[in-house]
């Protein structure tokens, strides 16, 4: 994890399918490549900032359904 200052300002971005409803993640593309992480339903934690390659790693994981529950 990479520290978490400087995010005053940042563009929050949420999934489509949450827009309606609080209760999900949002992330923040930062200008340094980074990628802030952010649970709205409890913003008096820091957001979670991670590097580029690891959110990339995330994202290929995620995208092949590494994290899927299972049945």
């Amino acid at each position: 994890m990479v520290a978490s200052s400087g995010l005053e300002g940042v563009i929050w971005r949420k999934a489509r399918a949450s827009e309606s409803a609080n209760g999900c993640l949002e992330v923040a593309f930062l200008g340094d490549g980074r990628v802030a992480i952010r649970d709205n339903e409890d913003l008096d934690n820091p957001p979670f900032v991670v590097t580029a390659h690891v959110w990339r790693c995330f994202m290929d994981g995620a995208q092949k359904g590494e994290f899927d529950a299972a049945g």
